[in-house]
């Protein structure tokens, strides 16, 4: 049976604009693609509406200014090649290919008619509204897709969960994925964003994909209260909101009409210590179907 409740859209955010590595490319022809309108730029590459004769794509194109910046070409290719093992899931954005044109990296995707779940977020859509226990429950089984293809994200977060029109989900972004440790392992970078990251990941402590699952209970969480769980303006005071929780507000209290499982199972997620998370989305996704009736 379908489920909803009231959730207060106040909350603001901005959409990621910009070139930081350097100027956008202008419409036009790219290869065999023709680039009709810019849908999103980042700090490390631009996303196009692109055409090829009658198929409609979205072109990822990494910045100008990135050509021999070696990290985030690596980055970039990660992404795309992670993708394109991962991507045969209606939870997933679908990929087409990926290569090299003129000395520019693309990757060339599903094109998906909406947004993703930050600006929707932001734009008080009424998708949300009608269709916020699909929304999670998707977010989390796309998630449990990534992990099972041996894969941990490690950059979950609303800006990277895109909805179609039609409340369907479409994870994005892989240039931070990496395969999932026979047991936890200490990363020689720590990329990503600090309020979706669990203690571990902000400690720089081995870590597995219990950080996606930790990840996963900030967005729901952030989704169903419009308030962060650990607020801060800087990694260092997230951590400390994590780690001293006399602040912290259960779900429930910021809106009474969470079913009472649903805020369970997001503490759950939320737990300072990852033993005491869900160990695989698996077991998460059949709670959580249970927790909202579906």
């Amino acid at each position: 049976m379908p489920f909803a409740w009231y959730i207060g859209w106040n909350m603001f955010f901005g959409s990621n604009t910009g070139s930081a590595g350097g100027k956008s490319a202008q419409p036009g022809q790219f290869g065999n693609y023709y680039l009709r309108e810019l849908i999103n730029s980042g700090g490390m590459a631009d996303i196009w509406l692109a055409t090829e004769g009658e198929n409609t794509y979205a072109l990822r194109r990494l910045h100008d200014g990135l050509r021999f910046d070696f990290l985030a070409r690596r980055r970039f290719l990660r992404g795309c090649e992670v993708l394109a093992k991962i991507h045969n899931h209606d939870c997933v954005i679908g990929y087409y290919g990926h290569g090299k044109i003129d000395g520019a990296l693309y990757l060339l995707m599903e094109y998906v008619e909406g947004s993703n779940l930050k600006l929707l977020y932001s734009s008080h859509d009424p998708v949300l509204l009608e269709n916020v226990a699909n929304i999670i429950i998707d977010m989390a089984t796309g998630l449990e897709h990534v992990h099972e293809s041996g894969f941990m994200h490690l950059d979950f977060k609303p800006e990277n969960v895109l909805v179609t029109r039609n409340a369907s989900v479409r994870l994005a972004d892989f240039d931070l994925a990496l395969p999932i440790p026979k047991k936890p392992k200490k990363l020689s970078k720590n990329p990503g964003t600090p309020a979706y990251m669990a203690p571990e990941q902000l400690l720089r402590e081995p870590l597995d994909h219990r950080a996606d699952i930790f990840a996963f209970g900030v967005s729901a969480y952030e989704l169903l209260t419009n308030a962060k769980p650990f607020p801060g303006e800087t990694p260092a005071e997230i951590l400390k909101s994590q780690m001293n929780r006399s602040n912290f507000i259960p779900p429930r209290e910021h809106n009474a009409d969470i079913p009472a499982d649903l805020e369970t199972l997001i503490l759950k997620c939320l737990q300072q210590d990852p033993e005491k998370r869900y160990p695989f989305m698996g077991l998460l996704v059949h709670e959580l179907k249970a927790a909202l009736y579906v």
